[in-house]
């Protein structure tokens, strides 16, 4: 397979203008020109999932610690011919004063994909030592967002743009889903600055708490956390969600009841992105 930077590459010595080169590029590669994951990984996903479901447990490890609230597994996998690791969790009910769920681990992919937002790695339904659960593919990252800041690892100045719309969407994202667990351990970093999230456990609140009110906008008690820049297509697909579009996207895994709560959140989010496009331009907020 070709790599995009390669095509790229070829696109930019060709002349063009890279506005026009940057246009053809993506319509080529066929995803959104925002997405975390390359394209080519995109392209793997469906193979990843049918991996996760159908490849053969040769080991297996439970993560146990303070941290480690639903006491996940770390499965290794084989097909034959690939050896990988899957994260495996069956989360159900209060877990130390929180709600968890492995379904919304799973909602949280889908909804990922139906958003082309390209941030949550494969995550499908699997059983495990006779349980139900959710498994996802290991990321080998290259540090987690904790260990960055507490080795202040420093970050390229070059990268500052993209960094920040990465973590913009991720407030988006988990602004519609009400993650309430997105903490610096499940923010993973990649060698060349890509953002993944993992983790979504404690997703797709329901409660008055989680449907009149957004975890970022500029009233968040760690102070303004609005959702600064947005991609336009980004954010006409969350306008275009309905009940059926999630409900289809998501099948069983969420309740009617937490599909509604997501679009109470999606109509907040179009509310605060209206007030961010008043106060500073469309310009300077979509792009």
């Amino acid at each position: 397979m070709i790599h995009h930077r390669t095509i790229a590459k070829v696109f930019v010595l060709s002349g063009l203008p890279l506005r026009l080169v940057l246009a053809i590029f993506f319509l080529l590669l066929g995803t959104s020109a925002w997405a975390q994951f390359l394209p080519e990984e995109i392209g793997e996903r469906t193979a990843w999932e049918e991996y996760l479901k159908t490849s053969r447990i040769v080991g297996s490890l439970q993560i146990k610690g303070p941290e480690a609230v639903t006491e996940p597994w770390k499965l290794a996998l084989s097909d034959g011919a690939v050896t990988r690791s899957g994260l495996w969790k069956n989360p159900k009910g209060r877990l130390r004063g929180y709600l968890e769920s492995w379904r919304t681990e799973i909602a949280a992919y889908r909804l990922d994909k139906a958003l082309d937002l390209n941030m949550v790695p494969p995550t499908v339904e699997r059983r495990f030592d006779g349980a139900l659960g959710s498994i996802q593919l290991w990321v080998e990252s290259e540090m987690s967002l904790r260990k960055m800041t507490q080795d202040a690892v420093k970050r390229p100045a070059s990268t500052t743009r993209d960094w920040n719309r990465a973590f913009y969407l991720q407030r988006a994202f988990d602004n519609l889903i009400a993650n309430e667990d997105r903490h610096a351990n499940n923010v993973l970093i990649t060698k060349d600055w890509r953002i993944i999230l993992i983790d979504h456990s404690r997703s797709f609140r329901t409660t008055k708490k989680f449907t009149t009110t957004l975890l970022y906008s500029e009233h968040s008690s760690g102070g303004d956390q609005s959702m600064e820049e947005l991609p336009k297509a980004f954010v006409e697909r969350i306008r275009a969600l309905t009940f059926e579009s999630i409900k289809t996207a998501v099948g069983d895994y969420l309740t009617d009841d937490q599909v509604r709560a997501a679009l109470k959140r999606r109509d907040l989010m179009l509310t605060d992105i209206d007030r961010l496009i008043k106060k500073k331009g469309e310009d300077r907020v979509l792009y």
